[in-house]
């Protein structure tokens, strides 16, 4: 009697995240792999007149280091204009020479090359790899364009992700698919209204699609309420000679920093998480918040002095003014500012400085102006509890305030609070008059969690003097 198979275990031996290579991507990895090695052979010809061992076992290290590095990268990705591929390109052929250099340094061979020849083959072999990107990807669009016949496709489902990844497949032309329409429920006949993108039908009517149009390939762009017909779709197409692809609708959540990895063969989602976690991204962030705010007391120390010595001799009461804040994922610190307010004691919530505040010192209004009170924080950044760039600290009592009133707002607390941010430069400062005013600055502090990198942080360090003279924003 036959016995239905168990079902397998989740032990596998393929992964789930697969690289799909294409035979375009291998010929321009190999023409990278030809030009970077006839380069270097003709140079060490036309230095020495022979090829040495030390070159030849320099190049079979170059060819191994770029097919690892190469594709780690991701060189060989399709992108829209060349500028972006020749960036990737400059990271990953700077990668390996930084690895080759080192390589060199640990094995005490360095003095057996020359040079001149290392020198012209470093920037040589790039602009022929830059010239094979350029020739790949023409002739590779041009054939795309012109004479390959694309796979017809359908979109299950009509929300945002429906789209959203209709419209992206639509105007790639280095997909295979064309989606000739998307399939919808009954109420998708009211909502749909994409000229360009046919409602064909609903769910019933699916497989009398698929033979119509000879679909070769099927998208679920289903929200994630409606998780449970994926099953009952795939049970239906399961015997078909068809693509079925899963993308998940989460366009409908609050994303925060997402993504896409695996943990044992086993795609994972991340919805929500900060840019920070992993080892990298935060040694990057604190090796340069700390090497800047160090040159910067040192650079600032006579302005700091005056500043302390102005707050000392114009009222009574300590320079240095320290609050307890919450800072990364629930920490909490002192912050340290210039005191810019006469001594008083504080009582139940902390009220928020107001325009013409009478506790505000005449000394302290003009630090609270030009933000030279913020700048003991550098000492926070020092310390590991604050960065330059983030989202402002806000006091306890104003987070407890704002958690109810102003979504998502907690989740500012992702990332290191800083001294300036994303908000500060496009005039989210001072005074939160009302809800709409927290709640637009709040909105910056999560796209900058979203979108942070070094360079973000650079381009907000630059703008901060540039938004303070301009005296962009509420500031008093």
């Amino acid at each position: 009697m036959y016995s239905t198979p168990q079902k397998p275990s989740l032990t596998r031996s393929k992964r789930l995240l697969q690289n799909h290579d294409t035979l375009a991507q291998w010929i321009q990895h190999s023409l990278n792999l030809v030009v970077v090695g006839v380069t270097l052979i003709i140079l060490a010809l036309w230095r020495d007149g022979t090829m040495g061992d030390h070159y030849r076992v320099m190049l079979g290290f170059s060819l191994l280091i770029m097919t690892i590095i190469y594709n780690w990268f991701g060189v060989f990705r399709r992108f829209e204009n060349l500028f972006g591929g020749m960036q990737h390109l400059a990271r990953a052929w700077g990668t390996v020479i930084i690895i080759l250099a080192w390589l060199a340094f640990l094995t005490k061979t360095s003095e057996a090359y020359s040079r001149q020849v290392i020198v012209y083959w470093v920037f040589i072999a790039y602009i022929l790899q830059v010239a094979v990107l350029y020739l790949t990807h023409t002739i590779h669009a041009v054939y795309r364009t012109r004479y390959r016949a694309r796979m017809p496709a359908i979109i299950i489902g009509t929300g945002s992700m429906a789209k959203h990844l209709a419209q992206s497949i639509s105007n790639n032309t280095w997909l295979n698919d064309k989606i000739v329409g998307v399939i919808g429920d009954q109420q998708a006949q009211e909502h749909w209204n994409d000229s360009d993108i046919p409602l064909l039908g609903t769910e019933s009517d699916i497989c009398a699609l698929i033979d119509q149009y000879a679909i070769k390939r099927v998208y679920m762009a289903l929200p994630l309420a409606d998780s449970n017909r994926i099953q009952d779709i795939q049970n239906t197409l399961f015997e078909y000679n068809i693509d079925l692809i899963w993308a998940p609708d989460i366009f409908s959540l609050h994303l925060l920093n997402h993504s896409v990895r695996e943990a044992g063969g086993v795609p994972l989602i991340n919805l929500n998480e900060t840019p920070l976690r992993a080892g990298g991204p935060a040694f990057i962030k604190d090796c340069m918040d700390k090497t800047i705010a160090l040159c910067a007391i040192i650079a600032l120390s006579p302005l700091l002095i005056a500043a302390a010595l102005a707050v000392k001799l114009s009222s009574k009461g300590p320079i240095i003014f320290k609050q307890v804040r919450d800072g990364w994922d629930g920490k909490k610190f002192y912050v340290f500012k210039f005191r810019s307010m006469y001594q008083h004691q504080a009582k139940g919530i902390i009220e928020q400085a107001k325009r013409s505040d009478s506790r505000i010192t005449p000394v302290g209004r003009f630090l609270r102006r030009s933000s030279i009170d913020e700048l003991p924080q550098l000492f926070n950044v020092l310390n590991g509890s604050m960065s330059l760039v983030g989202p402002r600290p806000h006091a306890e009592s104003h987070n407890q305030y704002y958690s109810d009133k102003v979504n998502a707002y907690l989740a500012r607390h992702r990332i290191k609070p800083g001294i300036t941010g994303l908000a500060q430069i496009n005039g989210c400062r001072g005074e939160t008059e009302d809800i709409k005013d927290m709640a637009r600055r709040v909105e910056y502090d999560l796209a900058y969690i979203a979108n942070w990198s070094p360079l973000l942080d650079i381009q907000i360090l630059i703008a901060t003097p540039m938004r303070l003279i301009s005296k962009v924003g509420n500031a008093y």
